[in-house]
């Protein structure tokens, strides 16, 4: 039995939740067995004596965090709060406050500066009379690039593991006066002994390494990748031979674009949980992170968090779990599971594909993502359009979900392979191709505007506004250019124009991971890569 099987809500992505949301997902968690919740805020929380510390982003006031965490004392699930004190600070440094006295480089903290070690004392000082719990996690992950700008010009090379071992030391120390026990990412540790990779296959943490990272600190091992039982026990195991204890950090992947990807959090989850259990690992926590954007509810993985908790409690009958979960949330779990659908396309896929949002920013005259196109797509997304319709009506709490992914794929029906059939109307010369092309442009649009529509009322429900400024941009941005295709293509097609210079461009393969990407589906998320060729 677990002493915390909690999960972690990601409030850092332009997306924060409103405090009664936090409370209501709470609830929902503690109905599917869960007693901890982490909010990750990296500077989305008010900090006393910090007036630009998550300014203008829909930071937690005191009050709110306060409110939060007496709600969910009351029901049983201990809050954490989850913050960084190393790196994952890029917003913090847009502002001059913090950019010219403690950034080292990109979005990392300049060790040994003073500045620094105010800032993090104001961030305990104000948790520690926000939070009752004695656990707060410091972060300390990714910060690959530490101790090579700043610092680097002011200190000349050091090495890296004493340097961030130096750091820990003063981040504990302040922890300490505040009452707080502390865990952290481990990857740093991981990687600096393994050239560079998170993920070990043999041995690599040695005396030194163990000695590096102070018995103080807690060590989260978090993997959101494997599905082998193999290495999930190597890696516990090779976190057992530092002085502390080990928690283990698990992914419910809702952070690439607006679908979730419950399968894959299932089958991999199913993994590590059976590793935890046999290797004795007391302390999980599920991660809900909303990488580039943060589209996807929340919601959308409460299948994946149920069949998780089981699989730690043994149970690994999905036909129990089935009818368990519509008994705890009255939902039925093989529709919420449909909410997968828009990413499901092709068997020839990456594990956590998302093409519903690559395909729906990708440019219909740049086309660089077009040679990827699956050729019965479309079909499939106006069929997943009907299906999650009519999950939309069924469900009783979770209906707005589906609508918004049903028109997300409605869209996707004619957006999905429109580059590839202007390009080909154009080559031909076909003017009447061409003209028939512009109503399907113009049904786009309409079809874009509804899909924002009920994007936005999800996104109202459960956020805080701030942040939605993004996807207005965004979206905004795509419905601007898919409106000055069509004008350009009708000019062409009316002989107002000679040509359409875009569409003369040869397309090339498009590359993922070394490998020509051919009638198959990748993750590709970041927004800024997908929409455009050019810079930003």
């Amino acid at each position: 039995m677990s002493n915390y099987f909690g999960a972690m809500l990601d409030m850092s992505r332009n997306a924060v939740m409103k405090p009664d949301e936090v409370k209501q997902y709470a609830l929902t968690l503690k109905k599917l067995g869960y007693n901890m919740l982490q909010l990750y805020t990296e500077e989305t929380y008010e900090v006393t004596d910090e007036p630009y510390f998550g300014y203008l982003r829909g930071r937690y006031s005191q009050d709110e965090l306060r409110d939060i965490v007496a709600y969910c004392d009351s029901i049983g699930v201990e809050v954490i709060p989850c913050i960084q004190t190393l790196a994952h600070l890029n917003a913090i440094f847009k502002w001059e406050a913090y950019s010219k006295t403690i950034n080292d480089c990109g979005d990392i903290m300049l060790i040994d500066e003073p500045r620094t070690y105010e800032l993090i004392e104001n961030m305990f000082k104000t948790l520690r009379s926000c939070f009752t719990s004695k656990y707060i996690h410091i972060g300390c992950d990714e910060a690959h690039m530490v101790g090579l700008g700043k610092f680097l010009d002011k200190n000349g090379f050091q090495n890296r593991f004493e340097i961030i071992h130096r750091h820990l030391e003063r981040v504990l120390k302040i922890a300490e006066k505040y009452g707080f026990h502390t865990m952290m990412w481990s990857d740093m540790f991981f990687r600096l002994a393994n050239n560079g990779k998170y993920r070990a296959t043999v041995d690599c943490i040695t005396e030194d390494i163990v000695a590096s990272c102070p018995p103080a600190v807690d060590l989260v091992y978090w993997d959101y990748y494997s599905n082998s039982l193999e290495e999930y026990d190597m890696m516990i195991r090779l976190h057992k031979k530092f002085n502390s204890d080990v928690w283990f950090a698990g992914g419910t992947w809702c952070w690439s674009g607006w679908a979730p990807h419950n399968k894959w959090s299932i089958e991999s989850m199913k993994q590590a949980m059976r590793s935890c259990h046999e290797q004795g690992v007391q302390n999980i926590f599920m991660t809900l992170w909303g990488d580039n954007g943060k589209e996807c509810s929340y919601y959308a993985v409460l299948p994946s968090l149920y069949a998780i908790r089981r699989f730690y409690d043994g149970v690994e009958d999905m036909d129990v779990i089935k009818r368990e979960f519509a008994e705890i949330t009255g939902e039925d779990f093989d529709a919420m599971m449909r909410l997968d659908l828009p990413n499901d396309i092709t068997d020839n896929r990456y594990y956590s594909a998302n093409p519903s949002k690559y395909m729906l920013y990708s440019d219909p005259f740049l086309g660089f993502l077009d040679s990827t196109i699956v050729p019965d797509a479309p079909a499939k997304y106006a069929e997943y359009a009907g299906v999650l319709a009519k999950d939309a009506q069924s469900s009783k709490t979770y209906g707005y979900i589906f609508d918004c992914l049903a028109k997300l794929c409605d869209v996707l029906s004619l957006k999905y392979d429109l580059g590839v059939r202007t390009r080909n109307a154009y080559t031909a010369k076909n003017t009447e191709a061409l003209r028939a092309l512009a109503d399907d442009y113009a049904t786009v649009i309409a079809r874009v505007e509804a899909f924002y529509v009920s994007f936005r009322d999800l996104w109202f429900r459960e956020n805080k506004p701030h942040g939605f400024d993004v996807q207005d941009q965004r979206i905004g941005g795509l419905l601007m250019r898919l409106r000055a295709c069509r004008e350009r293509l009708l000019a062409y097609a009316d002989g107002k124009t000679d040509s359409i210079p875009e569409l003369e461009e040869t397309i090339l393969g498009f590359e993922v991971k070394n490998t020509l990407a051919k009638e198959y589906s990748f993750n590709y998320n970041g927004w800024a890569k997908t929409v455009t060729v050019n810079p930003i």
